[in-house]
């Protein structure tokens, strides 16, 4: 059983900086890997970056040197730290997980079988 839980959402002023988290739940002995998406109103769902289970982490080109991902050493959290964040990175932010390997350059939203709820993150100019 999987789960994936969100939180660190909100509201911030262009160039602010938010963390977001995800509570990971994950049966352990298999290969996994976590990622964080985002999908703004209107718009298709979009990979910003990924985590493989041995820690080797990749970014979308929209937002290498921006945001970073990490988890902590218990492997129950991952998180997405945001910095210089501009108003076109509002959208609803999603914690996603798949077993197997991580597809090359974070991959496609079908890739991902588990979501989390997502929490919003809203930024004005």
């Amino acid at each position: 059983q999987v789960g994936l839980m969100e939180s660190g959402g909100g509201s911030v002023q262009s160039g602010g900086s938010l963390q977001l988290s995800c509570a990971v739940s994950i049966p352990k002995g298999r290969r996994y890997c976590l990622a964080w998406f985002r999908q703004a109103l209107g718009k298709e769902r979009e990979g910003l970056a990924s985590l493989t289970d041995y820690n080797q982490p990749q970014y979308a080109p929209s937002v290498k040197g921006r945001f970073t991902i990490d988890e902590n050493n218990a492997k129950t959290n991952i998180y997405l730290y945001m910095n210089d964040l501009k108003v076109e990175d509002t959208a609803m932010y999603f914690c996603v997980a798949k077993f197997g390997y991580c597809p090359a350059g974070v991959g496609e939203a079908d890739a991902y079988a588990y979501w989390g709820p997502g929490t919003q993150v809203t930024v004005s100019s």
